[in-house]
């Protein structure tokens, strides 16, 4: 484990997401971190389907929104 240095506009934002989310702070970083790495690496795919496809890889089943369309 390390030690960050982060932008104090940046630390303010993390902490108010943190809240939101109800996160600790270094659990939305890691969180933020983890999600823009899977952006960088699957450029082609939303936000919702790289959520939807980590959360099916952890075993959660998420609904077939297709089927409910119909």
């Amino acid at each position: 484990m390390g030690i960050v240095n982060i932008e104090d506009d940046l630390h303010e934002q993390l902490r108010r997401a943190s809240k939101a989310s109800y996160r600790s702070i270094n659990a939305q970083a890691a969180f933020w971190i983890r999600l823009g790495m899977l952006c960088e690496t699957h450029p082609g795919m939303s936000f919702q389907e790289l959520m939807a496809r980590e959360l099916r890889a952890a075993g959660v089943q998420t609904p077939d929104l297709t089927d409910a369309a119909a």
